[in-house]
């Protein structure tokens, strides 16, 4: 059974006395030095204070930890005979056996932290268990063990670190940039704790506190858990990363993946806020960082770097976490379902636009008629809503490629156009079973003086996230008022998604590619390994649109290529093509390959700029994007509209000052 997340997370096991490992066991841990610089002496002692189910953990700070580091939680202690044992080398009470270290379930497990730390510093242990009269503290260098006050939980101090070894210390940073790595440190812990309260005092400041937004876990249900966390997440990365970002949450096979992905506007030109975390776990992993990064290709580019803290739930039995000293890197047994498992999760949390949040949004505070949101709309497909609408754009003549010309390419006709519209206008693609609805009244082409501005987006009772078009301004963006204030868009961007995601909805139903014979083949001298590639995926370059045959043994030939590109140079194509399927797998290069493919069709295909479009074609394309997955960047990962809130309209202009 898979664990979830309340369990792996949350509950701490049953405590087990400390005791030595067997020699078997210790010849199977990956140990190694656990201690760089303070922070990694924090991480391991903060790892031990939650292991002991503590609630609060205080962190006290002196010279950026390199003068003392002390630790404070209320856990459960260790009892005074334990002491002496907890600071030798691969003494631990996490595991006793082989079986143990192949199903872990808490933060350490090696038990060679205490003793790595107590090695390079002046350590000691004070600790006191509920069924002691008193604490005891114990001096790491003396051995010596006394009575001393303090309530239920463990306190270890840190003095001096590398004291012992002074090139070493040599290498250390300033105390501040000591500092920001042991915040960063605790930081970690607290994004996947918000049942744990965290604190930070250097130089007897405060210098960072999350308090616990969450019940301990026998009392706390799922839904608790996720607004503790969203809460935790918004005092640890600031009201902006919950703001700019969307929930995730996917369950596939034995792998549960939730938290919050940023939207491609909030990407970072460094990839510092960045968090995936295993079982509870900080984890630095390229399945994982890979699995995030794909998610974002359809609608980031570029070197910009998404943000995201994401919680990954696996049976401890399926991941390895002995693999590095620090226990930031893990193996998973089957990489390619976690891979899977992250990338759908968050390419579906990214999919759904953000025009369905705002029409949700304004439901519940316009002053408007009610309308069913977009949810319900959603579950009942026999009801679709109104501002579901085929387009009615028109093509200009000059355009590259017309969409009839691109539906075409796949053998599909073009659709007729509804009731009330005029014959020649070229409709854009449309995907088998995608839900229509009436085309727009000749009443919304009326002059813009006679549109009820106080009711400008919404009609029949029905609320449109997007609004309803105004004017168009240079050509290029279409003004929209809609019920949170003024919605400007980029028309050639957002109907080259919208273009773009058709399109790739008929190829994902199998068709091929159309290609076009080339009336005198394009040979050229090829290696042998290219030869070789190109007769054994004949199948997927005929998917492509692409037909490379042998010539001679040392020669390959072009026949035909994609329709769109048979102005290019197919040489060029054919040898990239042929370079990726040699290099990756067959179906990696089709997708990526048929991607680039359709995302210059839809270019083409697209309402240029400086295109003059009626407010009947204007409304037609905000109604497309508000149904349209990833319609809230282009192709090439540019916005494709942006609001305006009528509070960031009236301080434009000083209103109620």
């Amino acid at each position: 059974m898979t664990a979830q997340p309340s369990d792996t997370a949350l509950a701490p096991a049953p405590r087990r006395p400390i005791r030595d490992l067997p020699d078997e066991l210790i010849s199977q841990i990956a140990a190694g030095e656990v201690v760089e610089r303070p922070a990694s002496a924090v991480r391991e002692l903060v790892d031990n204070a939650l292991d002991a189910g503590a609630t609060q953990i205080t962190v006290r700070l002196l010279a950026g930890g390199v003068r003392l580091i002390a630790v404070e939680d209320d856990g459960s202690g260790i009892p005074q005979d334990e002491l002496p044992v907890a600071l030798r080398s691969h003494a631990t009470s996490k595991i006793t056996n082989l079986h143990d270290l192949e199903s872990v379930a808490t933060m350490g497990f090696r038990g060679e932290a205490l003793a790595a730390i107590a090695s390079v510093s002046e350590m000691a242990l004070l600790s006191r268990t509920a069924q002691q009269a008193s604490a005891f503290l114990l001096d790491a260098r003396s051995g010596e063990l006394r009575p001393a006050a303090r309530s239920r939980g463990t306190t270890v101090e840190v003095k001096e670190l590398f004291f012992s070894t002074p090139a070493r210390r040599k290498f250390l940073k300033t105390d501040a940039t000591e500092l920001a790595h042991c915040i960063e440190a605790v930081r970690r812990h607290a994004l996947a704790r918000p049942d744990v309260g965290f604190a930070i005092w250097h130089e007897g400041k405060l210098v960072e506190q999350w308090r616990a937004t969450l019940a301990p876990a026998a009392t706390a249900d799922e839904g608790e858990r996720q607004q503790a966390l969203q809460q935790r997440l918004s005092d640890v990365l600031g009201e902006d990363f919950i703001r700019d970002s969307v929930p995730v949450h996917l369950r596939l096979g034995a792998v549960t993946v939730t938290g919050r992905a940023g939207l491609p506007d909030a990407a970072r030109s460094r990839a510092d806020q960045q968090f995936c975390y295993v079982n509870g776990r900080f984890v630095r992993d390229k399945v994982l960082t890979h699995a995030a990064r794909s998610a974002y290709e359809d609608v980031l580019h570029g070197h910009k770097q998404p943000v995201y803290a994401l919680y990954i739930q696996i049976d401890p039995q399926r991941v390895d976490v002995n693999v590095h000293p620090t226990k930031i890197e893990v193996r998973f047994r089957d990489s390619r379902e976690v891979h899977q498992a992250v990338r759908h999760a968050v390419e579906n949390a990214l999919a759904a636009p953000r025009a369905q949040a705002l029409a949700a949004a304004a439901a519940s505070t316009s002053v408007a008629p009610a309308a069913p949101s977009v949810g319900d709309s959603d579950r009942n497909p026999a009801h679709p809503p109104y501002w579901q609408a085929q387009s009615a754009i028109k093509f200009e003549e000059r355009a590259g490629h017309k969409v009839s010309d691109l539906q075409a390419l796949w053998g599909t006709s073009t659709a007729a156009p509804p009731p009330g519209m005029p014959a020649t206008t070229a409709m854009a693609p449309v995907a088998p079973g995608a839900p229509t609805a009436p085309s727009f009244s000749p009443a919304s082409a009326a002059p813009l003086a006679a549109v009820d501005m106080a009711t400008a987006h919404v009609e029949d009772g029905h609320t449109w996230p997007l609004g309803r078009a105004l004017a168009q301004v240079h050509g290029v963006y279409i003004l929209a008022e809609s019920a949170q204030g003024l919605v400007v868009v980029d028309m050639h961007a957002a109907h080259e998604r919208i273009v773009y995601e058709r399109l790739k909805a008929q190829v994902d139903q199998g068709a091929r590619i159309a290609s076009q014979p080339l009336l005198i083949p394009a040979t050229f001298a090829a290696t042998p390994e290219e030869v070789a590639t190109a007769e054994a995926h004949a199948d997927t370059l005929a998917r492509l649109g692409l037909e490379v045959v042998p010539f001679s043994p040392r020669t390959l030939a072009v026949r035909a290529v994609p329709t769109t590109l048979a102005q290019g140079n197919p040489v060029e194509l054919a040898r990239s093509v042929l370079a990726e399927l040699a290099t990756h797998d067959a179906s990696t290069v089709v997708q990526r390959a048929q991607s680039e493919i359709l995302a210059t069709m839809a270019c083409h295909g697209a309402v240029r700029a400086n295109r003059r479009l009626t407010l009947d074609e204007m409304n037609a394309l905000l109604r497309q994007m508000e149904v349209t997955d990833r319609s809230d960047q282009c192709n090439h990962g540019r916005p494709t509209w942006r609001q305006l809130s009528m509070k960031e309209l009236d301080a434009l202009f000083l209103r109620g000052r």
